[in-house]
């Protein structure tokens, strides 16, 4: 019977030629894309390390307590200030007994201390609340915690500056800064805030050393105006 069609070859060719046109689809489709890699990691710069001081701690008050300080202030024993030579006048500084874990935050409001080898002088109270006031000296680490903008950086050279008053109202600050600014170049007037108070200091500087410093007070002497050198 060749007329009836034999579906068996039929169904074989069939399927050859799907298998065919399935290969055929392989061969020009495009490899599958593989995904972008990750960005590279940005790189974060680490924090500078805050600036610290570490030794011998001691305190003063009663001698000094009522008087001028050296940021045209008044020193009160029982405010949280400190003198330091360590770190620019106006800095806020953390203060560690290192003894017993206690800390303060002072403001630098003075110079020292009055004794070699010792790091900074606390105010009367602030050597209470870190637990120093009967031994009367403590190993302490001190960690800035700001600055005067334009102050020198922590351990850089000391500068030094001739102070020509410190006054409260800044009118008369101008006043001694415009007489002076018709014979010097370098007078200008420095702004510290100290316990809710702001003072305008009159100077003169920076001078690279004491004996500069010297020669313009008294240089500037002549004005009948109270010269100070101020170390920062």
């Amino acid at each position: 019977m060749s007329g009836i069609p034999n579906y068996g070859v039929l169904r074989r060719i069939a399927l050859t030629i799907a298998i065919s046109g399935l290969f055929a689809a392989c061969a020009t489709s495009r490899p599958a894309q593989l995904p972008p890699p990750p960005p590279a990691p940005i790189a974060v710069p680490q924090p500078t390390p805050t600036p610290q001081v570490v030794g011998l701690a001691s305190w003063y008050g009663p001698g000094f307590h009522g008087h001028e300080n050296s940021a045209g202030s008044i020193y009160h024993e029982d405010e949280l200030t400190a003198a330091s030579i360590a770190f620019p006048l106006g800095s806020r500084v953390m203060v560690t007994n290192l003894d017993n874990g206690r800390s303060v935050e002072v403001r630098i409001t003075d110079r020292g201390p009055f004794k070699k080898g010792r790091k900074i002088d606390l105010s009367k109270e602030a050597a209470r609340m870190i637990g120093m006031l009967d031994r009367g000296t403590a190993h302490v680490r001190i960690a800035l915690i700001s600055k005067p903008p334009g102050s020198r950086e922590v351990g850089a050279p000391l500068r030094y500056f001739v102070q020509i008053g410190s006054f409260s109202e800044r009118q008369h600050a101008e006043q001694v800064r415009s007489e002076l600014a018709a014979h010097y170049n370098d007078v200008r007037i420095v702004t510290l805030d100290a316990e809710h108070h702001r003072y305008y200091r009159v100077r003169m500087g920076a001078f690279a050393n004491r004996e500069a410093a010297e020669a313009r007070a008294s240089d500037s002497a002549q004005f009948g105006l109270p010269v100070v050198i101020i170390t920062e």
